[in-house]
């Protein structure tokens, strides 16, 4: 017997249940997996709200790395022993161990900690296809990321920088500026005192820029749309505050033709050869130290609660880590 984090209802911290689960033998094409570590995302909020509904009871989390344990038949690719991390679903990283399909997996390098890696999976492989395809980031460009001290938005700063960007970024805090400059931010915003669009139009010379990614929603949707230059893209990837309201598609056009999507990390890793070679390109920048993983707080897995509440009150900065 081993412990899961389980909820049979949606609501506040409080519905998560730390218990014992039987995880059991790996099936065809399965393997079982010793936790080491576990990623905590904003995402796991939105589940557990119901605001992206799940069939209940259910887990929660869709990250984690560690060590394969066992092995089911017709399993080629990982042993027994391997080290491994993935982001994957339906949730339920949440756990002490886990069975799962092997093709959701990716071996993990030595250079790379079990917690670097549970860390960076999702908000790490969010960040290369924002980057680098979403929109992809070329030199000279300069570029709006709100929440830049979040977990993706440290990564992305970091990203963005090395690839020649110029790097705008919105911030709750003195504090959290100060966390963002040190992480490839340009031009930290606090949005609590200033007007975030004039200032990037004032740092863009009346411009604007060619692509705000966006992980706040209904809060920062109008005032991004202010920030893009002509034909510039809208990149919603989160819902922060909420989701965003119905879109009248005048407001793209009123604005200069601008683009609008709402990308999903698991339709651009839909395909293995895509996984494989993102995975192998996240692991890369962090290995060679152009991107640092922030692993700014480490809670008990069973104390999950705690950190749903900090994360959700906005008092975290970097990623989070949930250790089994």
């Amino acid at each position: 017997m081993t412990k899961a984090i389980r909820f049979d209802r949606t609501g506040g911290p409080e519905v998560m249940k730390w218990v014992d689960v039987e995880v059991g033998k790996p099936g065809e094409g399965e393997i079982r997996i010793r936790q080491h570590a576990v990623g905590l995302n904003y995402i796991d909020v939105y589940f557990r709200t119901g605001l992206y509904p799940l069939p209940l009871p259910g887990g929660l989390g869709m990250e984690a790395a560690g060590e394969v344990t066992e092995t089911g038949a017709g399993v080629t690719g990982v042993k027994v022993g391997d080290r491994v991390a993935y982001v994957a679903r339906p949730p339920g990283a949440y756990a002490q161990e886990r069975v799962l399909p092997a093709a959701q997996v990716v071996k993990l390098p030595d250079a790379i900690s079990y917690e670097d890696a549970a860390s960076a999976m999702l908000q790490g492989l969010t960040a290369q296809y924002l980057l680098r395809r979403t929109y992809p980031v070329k030199a000279g460009d300069t570029i709006l990321i709100q929440a830049a001290a979040g977990g993706v938005g440290l990564l992305a700063c970091q990203w963005a920088k090395a690839l020649g960007a110029t790097v705008i970024g919105t911030v709750g805090s003195d504090e959290k500026a100060e966390i963002a400059k040190a992480h490839g931010c340009d031009h930290a915003i606090v949005y609590t005192r200033e007007n975030f669009t004039k200032r990037v139009r004032e740092i863009t010379n009346g411009a604007g820029v060619p692509v705000v990614y966006d992980s706040i929603g209904k809060d920062t949707f109008t005032a991004s749309l202010d920030c893009l230059a002509p034909l510039g893209m809208f990149v919603s990837f989160g819902n922060a505050s909420g989701p965003l309201p119905p879109i009248d598609s005048s407001e793209f056009a009123g604005r200069g033709s601008l683009f609008f999507t709402r990308p999903t990390l698991f339709t651009y890793i839909g395909k293995r050869a895509d996984y494989d070679a993102m995975a192998t390109e996240l692991f890369d920048v962090i290995a060679t130290g152009k991107v640092k993983t922030s692993v700014n707080q480490r809670y008990a897995l069973a104390d999950v609660g705690r950190a749903h509440a900090d994360l959700e009150g906005r008092r975290t900065t970097g990623s989070t880590v949930l250790l089994p």
